[in-house]
């Protein structure tokens, strides 16, 4: 998988935990077979950034953890680009963008009484699974994805 970070943190986020992110979500992209030739963007942000994007793009006046925004491709279609498998396997595929905020991965790890690593790749994986077509706002889509996202984190040793 393709993956861009962007850390646009105050303070900067460590390589460390930029490699997390990396592993996680590559270890994420492999567990739901992901196509290899995936491409998507993690930006870092803190709570003052999160809190806008929340507010112009959900319409919700508060800072969250994380949101994501998934490419998603319309079947409908007026002029669809035909190509053969070989060059459709070519061109990557970008799935979306997650932003998460830092703040609120050191707030909630702190509030849960877990590591900011585990809290870090818990809403990696989270907004990962959203760019995957998973949600959780109806009760038989919160069945599936809140047990996959939590096969997956301790598949990867982010157990809580």
């Amino acid at each position: 998988m393709d993956l861009e970070i962007y850390d646009k943190t105050e303070k900067g986020v460590s390589e460390k935990d930029q490699k997390l992110i990396r592993d996680v979500l590559d270890f994420a992209g492999s567990y739901i077979h992901l196509a290899d030739n995936t491409e998507m963007s993690v930006t870092l942000v803190n709570n003052d950034e999160i809190h806008q994007i929340n507010k112009k793009y959900r319409g919700v006046d508060r800072a969250t953890d994380v949101i994501s925004f998934a490419i998603e491709d319309d079947d409908d279609d007026d002029f669809p680009i035909v190509m053969d498998k070989e060059l459709k396997e070519a061109i990557p595929e970008n799935i979306g963008d997650i932003f998460v905020s830092v703040d609120k991965v050191a707030e909630q790890a702190d509030y849960l009484g877990h590591s900011f690593e585990r809290e870090l790749g818990f809403l990696c994986v989270h907004g990962f699974l959203h760019l995957n077509g998973y949600d959780h706002m109806k009760k038989a889509d919160a069945d599936v994805m809140f047990p996959l996202q939590k096969e997956i984190l301790n598949a990867y040793g982010l157990k809580r």
